[in-house]
C-alpha cells in the first residue's frame, strides 16, 4: 500500500526528533576518556623500553619451528638416551631446552643458573607407567641481597599430546600449544638476561601439563616446602594467536582466580571474603591489574590483555591453578579465540576439516607481542621496591572519612607510597593519591564506597604490586 504525505510527515518528525533525543547522548558518549588504570603519571623505564625492542618475532618462530621438530612431547613418549639422540620425543625437547637456556647464559657471562626439577610420577589416570617427569629453567638472581629473595615466574608447558593421550607414537606437533607458552618463557631468558635487576627472575617449562599439571604442581609444591619469595606467576598456554576467522590479533586474555580454591584449607579467608566483598580483590587479581597498568606504559602498538575474572575457561585447566593451590598470586595467558580443531588433535584432514596443532596456523608477531607485555611485567616488578607490609584500614568507629597505616616496604628501595581507589563496581584502579614518604594517610572518602590499596614507589617510578588493607578496629 503506497505511503500518504501525511504519514511520511509523521515518520520524518519522529526522526527530527529521535536524532535531537540522541545527539546528546552520542555527544557525551564519544566526550568519555578510554578506560586507563590509575597512574599519577606515565613511567617509562629506558632500559625496559629498550630490553621490549629486543624481543624477536624471527626468533620465537625459530624457537617454535624446533619444538615442532621433535615429532612429539608427550610427557609419556621415550626419553631414553637413544630416543634423545634420535631427536624425537619429550626427552630430546627438554635437553634442547636446557641447551638453550645454556646459551642464552654463556652469552651472558653465566648470568642465569640452569637448573632441572625432576620427579618419578606413579601410575595415574593419564600415566600408565611410572614416567620421570622434568622441569627445566633457569634463575636470573637479583642484584640486591633483599631483594633478591623476591622472586617473579614466567611459564609455559613444553609437552604436548595426540588426541588420544596414551598414544606415544602419533605426531603432536603442539606448535601453539603450548610450543607457543615455551618460547614466550624461552624468549624472555633471552632477552632479559641481557639486563640486571634487584629482585630474581625465574625462566620455567615444565612437563606433565597434559597429563594432569604435574610439572607445575610439583615444581609449586617444591617453592612453597623451601618458602621461596614468589610473588607473581605468569603462566603463558596457548598463545599463539591461532589464525582462524574470529581471532583478534590485538588482544590476549589475562584469567585470575578471585576466591581461593576451599579445598586448600582456604574456608576462613572465603568468609573474610565475602563479608568484605572482596571477591574481586585477590593477589591474582591485583596481579591481572598491573599487567594491564604495563601494558599501557610499554605496549603502545595496540596489543594488550582483556581480564577475565574467572580462574581458567570452562572444561579446562592451566599451570597457574597449581601455583594458585600453594597460596601464590598466578595468572594465565590465553589467546583472544581458541580454535579447539587445532589443540590436542592428531594431525590429520578429515571432511575437508584440517586438524592438528600445525606451525602454520601461529602467528608469530603476536607471540611476540604476547613475550614483550610478559617481558615488560617481570621487568617492572624485578625493578621495582617490594610491596609494603601490614596494610590495614581504620575501621574502629563509624566515620565517612578512611584511615589507611602501613609498614615501610621491606629492603629500602621504596621512596615513597600510593594509593590506589576505585568504585566498588570498577574492574581497575581508576584513582591514586599520592601518599609519599609517610605510613599512615587519612583521605576524606567513604570506606564504604570504594576499594583501596597501597603501593610502593622507588625514586625512578616503578611500582610495586599494590596491597589491599585489611580492617583493622
Amino acid at each position: 500500500m503506497p505511503r500518504t504525505p501525511l504519514t511520511l510527515l509523521g515518520a520524518l518528525l519522529m526522526l527530527a526528533v529521535a536524532a535531537v533525543l540522541v545527539q546528546p547522548a552520542m555527544a557525551w558518549q564519544a566526550a568519555q576518556p578510554a578506560a586507563s588504570p590509575a597512574r599519577a603519571h606515565s613511567v617509562v623505564d629506558p632500559a625496559i623500553a629498550a630490553a621490549l625492542k629486543d624481543v624477536s618475532a624471527a626468533h620465537i618462530k625459530a624457537t617454535i619451528e624446533k619444538l615442532v621438530s621433535f615429532g612429539t612431547r608427550l610427557t609419556i613418549s621415550p626419553a631414553d638416551e637413544n630416543a634423545i639422540q634420535s631427536g624425537r620425543g619429550v626427552g630430546a625437547a627438554r635437553e634442547w631446552i636446557k641447551a638453550e637456556f645454556e646459551r642464552y647464559s654463556q652469552a651472558c657471562g653465566g648470568c642465569l643458573e640452569v637448573k632441572t626439577d625432576s620427579y618419578v610420577q606413579g601410575v595415574a589416570r593419564r600415566v600408565p607407567q611410572e614416567t620421570e617427569i622434568v622441569n627445566v629453567y633457569a634463575i636470573l638472581r637479583g642484584t640486591d641481597p633483599e631483594a633478591a629473595k623476591r622472586i617473579y615466574l614466567v611459564t609455559g608447558h613444553y609437552d604436548s599430546r595426540p588426541s588420544d593421550d596414551q598414544d606415544s607414537k602419533a605426531d603432536a606437533p603442539g606448535a601453539n600449544d603450548d610450543g607457543s607458552g615455551t618460547a614466550v618463557s624461552l624468549e624472555c631468558a633471552r632477552v632479559l638476561s641481557k639486563h640486571k635487576f634487584p629482585a630474581t627472575l625465574i625462566f620455567l617449562t615444565v612437563a606433565g601439563e597434559e597429563q594432569g599439571l604435574l610439572g607445575a604442581a610439583h615444581f609449586a609444591k617444591m617453592a612453597r616446602e623451601q618458602n621461596w619469595e614468589i610473588q607473581a606467576v605468569l603462566n603463558n598456554d596457548i598463545v599463539g594467536g591461532d589464525k582462524s576467522p574470529g581471532q583478534d590479533p590485538k588482544v590476549v586474555r589475562v584469567f585470575s582466580e578471585g576466591i581461593p580454591d576451599p579445598a586448600v584449607g582456604k574456608e576462613q579467608e572465603i568468609r573474610a571474603i565475602r563479608n568484605l566483598g572482596e571477591e574481586s580483590d585477590s593477589p591474582s587479581r591485583q596481579l591481572a591489574r598491573y599487567i594491564r597498568e604495563t601494558d599501557h606504559e610499554y605496549l603502545t602498538g595496540g596489543f594488550g590483555p582483556k581480564m577475565v575474572f574467572r580462574p581458567d575457561r570452562y572444561l579446562r585447566g592451566g599451570d597457574h591453578t597449581a601455583f594458585n593451590q600453594q597460596g601464590f598470586a598466578a595468572v594465565r595467558f590465553t589467546e583472544y579465540r581458541e580454535n579447539f580443531k587445532h589443540q590436542h588433535q592428531t594431525p590429520r584432514t578429515e571432511n575437508g576439516i584440517e586438524y592438528g596443532d600445525l606451525l602454520k596456523f601461529v602467528d608469530f608477531e603476536y607471540v611476540a607481542n604476547v613475550a614483550r607485555l610478559n617481558a615488560a611485567v617481570l621487568a617492572s616488578l624485578a625493578s621495582a621496591p617490594a610491596p609494603p607490609a601490614n596494610v590495614r584500614l581504620e575501621t574502629k568507629s563509624l566515620e565517612n572519612s578512611s584511615t589507611l597505616m602501613w609498614d615501610p616496604s621491606p629492603g629500602g628501595l621504596a621512596k615513597g607510597y600510593e594509593v590506589v581507589w576505585r568504585p566498588t563496581t570498577s574492574p581497575e584502579w581508576e584513582n591514586v593519591d599520592q601518599a609519599g614518604s609517610v605510613t599512615q594517610v587519612t583521605l576524606d572518602r567513604s570506606k564504604d564506597n570504594v576499594f583501596f590499596a597501597v603501593r610502593a614507589v622507588d625514586a625512578k617510578g616503578h611500582r610495586s604490586l599494590p596491597v589491599v588493607p585489611k580492617p583493622e578496629r
